[in-house]
């Protein structure tokens, strides 16, 4: 098992290789040794060189530093990563965990908001998690100032996950340092980035998607206009989960974000009654969660050069659903599949919301 997560954490840690990308190679190949012996070739394929590998031994450096830290990975497709968060498509191959994995079983609800967040707004986020945790659901945030903070505190005592945007031993910000100490004893935290990784702007939407995966609903309590709780509720609702947004005053810009989900479709909360009232048609989603592809593997054709040549003609600058490729160039789709993948290798594609594809 261990050579086994060194080859998985090769492939995660390596340019280019995103979680799509590795998702497909395993289906194509079966195991992450044999992706590894394949990713030249297939970059080849596509025009390009292959990625630069990591080495194993920067692989083993990193499983002692998180052994070290007292935490363990989660591999995707296996037992303990969390279902729900598995059923995206660029759900993170491996989450780095330190605390009380039971959590990961029990139904949680995210609770995210303003970082300058009103006092008032900080009370009711504490008092709403309290209650989440008395009817059983575990609440997810992201140790964040304001809100996320409010969240966490609230839960302790029953429940909650923080997911961190650096690595699992970083602190940010440097004031909720007992704080995650803390959950890292009676909660979870969980991060995707390597220890020692310091949070930069673009780690936070990759930890939103994290924070709206692994739960059934997102409640945002207070959230300006341009919020990135914004991008979390629109990833849990692009998820399919339940959107839920607590209701302010029209004068406070910190409402606006929330009020305008309640205008778009948001479900309006406003206790942790409304809250389990609302995800209650959700909540069989986690024992109904399918087993991740790694048990029945799809059937991806082997590769085809006049197939490759097929989609990239159809590829250009414009993002473009893969669905219409397939339709176009009436190529089987896992002709079309494994033409991307080579594409995707040689660092020729990317890949973009909503199953969209374009050539760099």
């Amino acid at each position: 098992m261990s050579g086994d997560l060194a080859d998985r954490l090769r492939l995660v840690r390596s340019p280019g290789i995103g979680p799509i990308t590795y998702r497909q190679l395993l289906a194509r190949f079966g195991n992450a040794a044999a992706a590894l012996a394949a990713v030249p070739d297939l970059a080849r394929r596509g025009g390009g060189r292959a990625p630069s590998l990591l080495g194993r031994a920067d692989a083993e450096r990193e499983i002692a530093q998180v052994e070290k830290l007292g935490a363990r990975y989660l591999m995707l497709g296996q037992g303990l990563y969390p279902h729900l968060l598995a059923q995206m498509d660029d759900a993170p191959p491996l989450l780095m965990a330190k605390g009380q994995l039971g959590l990961l079983e029990r139904a949680a609800v995210a609770i995210v908001g303003a970082r300058n967040a009103s006092a008032a707004a900080c009370r009711f986020a504490r008092v709403l998690a309290h209650g989440l945790g008395l009817q059983g659901a575990v609440v997810v945030s992201g140790l964040a100032r304001g809100i996320d903070s409010a969240a966490h505190d609230g839960a302790l005592e029953t429940g909650t996950i923080g997911i961190v945007a650096g690595g699992i031993d970083i602190v940010y910000p440097p004031e909720n340092a007992e704080r995650q100490e803390a959950i890292a004893e009676r909660g979870l935290v969980l991060a995707e980035m390597p220890p020692g990784t310091e949070p930069r702007a673009r780690h936070f939407p990759y930890r939103n998607r994290i924070i709206a995966g692994i739960s059934l609903g997102t409640v945002v309590v207070e959230a300006a206009p341009r919020s990135g709780s914004l991008i979390t509720a629109r990833l849990s609702a692009e998820a399919g989960r339940e959107v839920m947004a607590v209701p302010g005053s029209p004068l406070d810009p910190r409402a606006q974000g929330c009020n305008r989900l309640i205008r778009d479709g948001a479900t309006l909360v406003q206790s942790a009654a409304d809250v389990m009232e609302a995800i209650r048609p959700f909540e069989g989603r986690v024992e109904s969660a399918p087993v991740p592809y790694e048990s029945s593997p799809p059937a991806v054709a082997e590769g085809d050069e006049s197939a490759t040549s097929t989609v990239e003609e159809l590829l250009g600058p414009s993002p473009v659903p893969v669905d219409e490729i397939i339709r176009q160039s009436g190529v089987p789709s896992g002709a079309v599949q494994m033409a991307l993948l080579e594409l995707d290798l040689a660092g020729r594609l990317d890949r973009h919301a909503g199953g969209k594809v374009s050539l760099r």
